[in-house]
């Protein structure tokens, strides 16, 4: 997937929630696994995802608010899809519009489709 985003086959949303979600996890990763370097994938993602801001919704929808985070991104920034490997978001697929599919079916369905 990380190719197909380098090679503008798809988009990525953020919204500063999420960065800083990204960022909080990372810097968790990087402490527990000091020989991964991060820094490549966060100027690539600062100097690639599109940014968007994304109020929150007036209910919960899921049962992790933090997925809610990324379904408002995906709204303010008008995405048909997210892919993710949570399942309480995929859960909730459907959601105003917004298909929510694991990595191997965005794969499968959508970046090597026949």
């Amino acid at each position: 997937m990380l190719k197909a985003w380098r090679d503008r086959q798809l988009d990525l949303l953020c919204s500063p929630e999420n960065l800083d979600e990204y960022r909080r996890v990372g810097e968790e990763l990087a402490r527990k696994f000091s020989a991964v370097d991060l820094t490549p994938f966060w100027e690539l993602l600062i100097a690639q995802a599109m940014v968007v801001e994304a109020p929150p919704l007036a209910n919960l929808v899921c049962d992790d608010p933090d997925d809610d985070k990324l379904l408002v991104c995906a709204l303010a920034g008008g995405a048909p899809l997210i892919c993710t490997g949570d399942n309480v978001l995929l859960t909730v697929s459907g959601y105003r519009g917004i298909e929510i599919v694991t990595q191997r079916i965005f794969v499968d369905q959508y970046l090597f489709k026949p």
